[in-house]
């Protein structure tokens, strides 16, 4: 009588051959989630990066056209008050006064155009039609990008086996942060050059199913945080804007600045034609 032989990687009568533990399908299942989560923790730093570099170039460069129309905002709404001897128009005038802040002077509206001393390289050149300077990034270079999630990919404390590895991570991807948040290039490769001279982390040992089910517990947890992060970034005023232009947000400074100027040449005209009629 010929023996029957079982296919490879199936199970026997007993059940024995070739069997998968279960907890191998749920250590394939947490390390899933854990390249899912750093996945998305890139993202989100990634996104939260832009938000943050953008409202700075956004509060720089429109900041004091903003003042300057909320100072014609008060200045018209006075002007009106005195005028009507209105209560309502009197009541507007003093709301309008107090949102205002120091009115910006013309060094202010034009940052960065003159200094001490005189007109700066950039400015002269606008006005002579000569090459100017590209406007400062709002965000970190594609291969700083590509560098941070490399870095984050292989360095990710959720990938410690213990805690003093885990520790050491940690360490390292604070540097790795404030090198992407200010877009240093350099710094980052060198990063790189340190991880990769580092220890090599050794590989995950069986674990037991119930530490498992809690640490997909954790993981998903950690999403449910980070999406309300996430979200919070996308509804924010900044976010908002940035999502409208995501690959050129410079253009969309710039388009912001022009409509901004035409408001203040807008306000600046009602202004006088309000006090001429005075």
């Amino acid at each position: 009588m010929s023996e029957q032989t079982v296919p490879e990687g199936e199970a026997g009568p007993e059940g024995e051959a070739g069997a998968e533990r279960p907890e191998a399908r749920l250590e394939r299942a947490v390390r899933a989630a854990e390249q899912a989560l750093i996945e998305f923790e890139i993202a989100v730093e990634t996104f939260r990066v832009e938000v943050e570099n953008f409202s700075r170039l956004h509060h720089q460069r429109l900041g004091p056209m903003y003042t300057r129309l909320d100072e014609l905002d008060a200045l018209i709404a006075e002007a009106r008050a005195a005028r009507t001897g209105d209560a309502e128009d009197l009541r507007r005038a003093s709301e309008a006064r107090a949102l205002v802040m120091p009115m910006p002077g013309v060094d202010e509206l034009f940052h960065d155009w003159i200094g001490p001393d005189g007109m700066h390289d950039d400015a002269a050149a606008m006005l002579t039609d000569q090459p100017v300077r590209p406007p400062e990034r709002v965000r970190p270079s594609e291969e700083a990008r590509r560098l941070y999630r490399e870095l984050v990919r292989q360095a990710h404390p959720d990938l410690a086996q213990d805690e003093e590895e885990r520790a050491r991570r940690d360490a390292f991807l604070v540097k790795v942060n404030a090198a992407y948040g200010r877009g240093d290039e350099g710094l980052l490769r060198e990063l790189a050059e340190e991880w990769a001279a580092g220890p090599v982390p050794e590989a995950a040992g069986p674990t037991e199913s119930e530490e498992l089910y809690a640490r997909l517990e954790w993981l998903a947890q950690r999403k449910e945080l980070l999406a309300l992060v996430a979200r919070e970034l996308e509804d924010s005023a900044i976010g908002a804007m940035l999502r409208m232009a995501p690959d050129d947000p410079d253009r969309l400074l710039e388009e912001i600045a022009e409509q901004l100027l035409a408001q203040v040449s807008e306000r600046e005209a009602e202004l006088a034609e309000l006090t001429a009629e005075a």
